[in-house]
C-alpha cells in the first residue's frame, strides 16, 4: 500500500477492524469518506465520537442509555412485574419490534462460556438477582439464545434464582435452536414470547 497516503491506510485499516467487514470492503468504505463532503464525514466522525462519549449501560437493566436510566426503565406504562433476560442490548431491540412485550429487560452483557474464559461474574446476573429480591417482580423470561452457552446461562439463572418467589419462564422454541435472536423475525419472536413455557 505504498501508492496510499498514511491517512488513507489508516482509515482503511481501522474499517477493516469492523465485524463483518473484509479488507476490500474497509477500502470502499474509505474511498466512500474521501468521495463526500468534508461536513458529511466530519458528521459520521462526530456521530461515532457522541455515540462514545454519551452512551453507557442503564443503571438497572444495562440496556443503552444516554441518561442512567434507559427510556424503557424509565416508561411507567411498562410492565413492571416481569423482566425478560436478554444477552445483549441488540436483542432488546430485536424483541420490541415484535411488539408483543411490554415488560422491563435485563441485560447480560454476554453469556456464559469457559471456553472463551467468560463466567457468571463477568455478567450483569448479581444485579438481576437484586432486582428480584428487592423488586416487585412475579415473573423472568429467559430469552438468552438457543445455543449451548445461552442454555447454560438460562440454566445458571434459573438455579440462582430458585429461592425466590418468582416464576421462571423461557421462549417457545419458535426459535430455533443454534439460531439467534437478532436474526430472528418479528413474527418469530412474537409466538416466542407469547408461547413462553415454564423453565
Amino acid at each position: 500500500m505504498a501508492h496510499l497516503t498514511e491517512s488513507v491506510v489508516r482509515v482503511i485499516d481501522e474499517f477493516a477492524k469492523l465485524p463483518g467487514i473484509g479488507r476490500k470492503s474497509a477500502e470502499r468504505l474509505a474511498y466512500h469518506v474521501l468521495r463526500v463532503s468534508a461536513s458529511e464525514a466530519l458528521a459520521l466522525a462526530d456521530a461515532i465520537r457522541d455515540v462514545k462519549q454519551n452512551v453507557r449501560y442503564c443503571k438497572n437493566c444495562f440496556h443503552l442509555a444516554e441518561q442512567n436510566e434507559c427510556d424503557i426503565c424509565r416508561d411507567p406504562r411498562r410492565n413492571q412485574s416481569q423482566i425478560c433476560v436478554v444477552e445483549q442490548p441488540r436483542d432488546v431491540l430485536q424483541l420490541e419490534t415484535s411488539g408483543a412485550y411490554s415488560g422491563l429487560y435485563h441485560v447480560l452483557l454476554g453469556r456464559i462460556s469457559p471456553l472463551d474464559g467468560i463466567g457468571p461474574d463477568q455478567l450483569t446476573i448479581d444485579s438481576l438477582v437484586d432486582r428480584v429480591k428487592h423488586g416487585t417482580v412475579r415473573e423472568i423470561i429467559l430469552a438468552t439464545n438457543p445455543t449451548v452457552e445461552g442454555d447454560g446461562t438460562a440454566l445458571h439463572i434459573s438455579n440462582r434464582l430458585a429461592e425466590y418467589p418468582v416464576e421462571i419462564t423461557q421462549l417457545a422454541r419458535g426459535i430455533t435452536t443454534g439460531s439467534v435472536l437478532e436474526f430472528a423475525n418479528k413474527e418469530i419472536l412474537a409466538d416466542a414470547l407469547s408461547g413462553r413455557r415454564k423453565f
